[in-house]
């Protein structure tokens, strides 16, 4: 395969995407805090959102239980290193058990409600989960939430950079899976009983099978999400992992493209990086106009439901194909 053609395989361009953000931690020493911060959680939110987009953009499941998912992550790792004193290795397996377990058990619910109505139970459970959180002081730290110290690894601890670039590999790595998942056997079964639920069981599909495995796999996006989350900003509380995180990790999938790995990506940028980077992270605004994302993300959202159902990739795509039918119109009649 000559190099020109390995370029155009998808998963090269994930791989120049995670050395294009390496240049972040590079420019670590130059950048503020705040900036950092910000574009270290537009990351983890990209994996989360990519993990939901299978559940929604091929499954056709609509959730509203991924910020109380993320929250579990924030709080394993916590409990395992700060009050179990265990390896930062075990709050990773631990993290994928507990999600196992919790997909599994939204995924059964998902077997007897569609539509509206899992959205509305989902979004039940997790404000369940909250109280729950809430009342387990000593693994959450309460209503006043939990701090935690810095992760030791091969002896010495930590870093934030270091902690960034476990991130980038996380993100690339999400990507690659993901895209594995879409294009394998697993990506066309959940679609084909989107479409058509009766047809797909009638080709032998096993639909409680599927819905399972898409619940799980986004409840372990959604966890380990949580875990290099915490890893990072080393604080979590359990009343801001509620229905707003929830609805705008729906938002940016819609809003990019549930079925596109970039849509997903412009989509969690515009939802959460333009008011976490550019916004507070570079402090473009302030006072009055300090929420101006809102309007934004408001505005976007109306548009693109209203217009473009595939998001903004699928309004790339559609000006793509136009400009290049122009083209050859213009070289046909030249």
């Amino acid at each position: 395969m000559k190099f020109k053609e390995k370029l155009k395989h998808p998963l090269a361009g994930f791989l120049i995407f995670g050395v294009a953000l390496l240049l972040i931690p590079v420019l670590y020493p130059v950048l503020t805090v705040t900036l950092r911060d910000s574009l270290a959680r537009t990351l983890v939110y990209f994996i989360v959102a990519l993990g939901f987009s299978l559940l929604i953009g091929y499954a056709g499941l609509a959730s509203l239980g991924s910020a109380s998912f993320i929250a579990v992550g924030t709080f394993t790792v916590y409990s395992v290193i700060d009050v179990l004193h265990l390896p930062f290795i075990v709050a990773i397996i631990l993290g994928i058990v507990i999600a196992v377990i919790l997909g599994a058990l939204f995924g059964i619910v998902s077997l007897r409600i569609e539509g509206m109505y899992l959205a509305i139970v989902t979004l039940g459970l997790a404000e369940i989960m909250t109280e729950i959180f809430k009342n387990l002081d000593k693994f959450t730290g309460g209503v006043s939430g939990t701090s935690m110290k810095r992760i030791v690894m091969f002896g010495s601890k930590l870093s934030d950079r270091s902690i960034f670039i476990i991130i980038i590999i996380a993100v690339v790595i999400a990507m690659i899976l993901t895209y594995n998942l879409i294009n394998s056997q697993f990506g066309r079964a959940l679609l084909s009983i989107k479409n058509n639920q009766s047809a797909a069981q009638a080709m032998g599909i096993s639909v409680i099978k599927y819905r399972m495995i898409a619940f799980i796999v986004s409840t372990v996006y959604a966890v380990l999400g949580g875990i290099l989350m915490m890893t990072f900003t080393k604080y979590s509380i359990s009343s801001y992992w509620g229905l707003a995180i929830s609805l705008n990790l729906l938002a940016a999938v819609v809003l990019g493209g549930s079925k596109s790995i970039w849509g997903v990506l412009i989509g969690t940028f515009l939802i959460f990086g333009l008011d976490l980077v550019v916004f507070k992270g570079m402090n473009l605004f302030s006072g009055r106009w300090q929420n101006l994302s809102l309007i934004i993300n408001g505005t976007l959202i109306i548009v693109v439901v209203m217009f473009y159902p595939n998001g903004l990739m699928g309004l790339f795509k559609e000006l793509y194909y136009k400009f290049k039918k122009r083209r050859v119109k213009k070289d046909e009649q030249a």
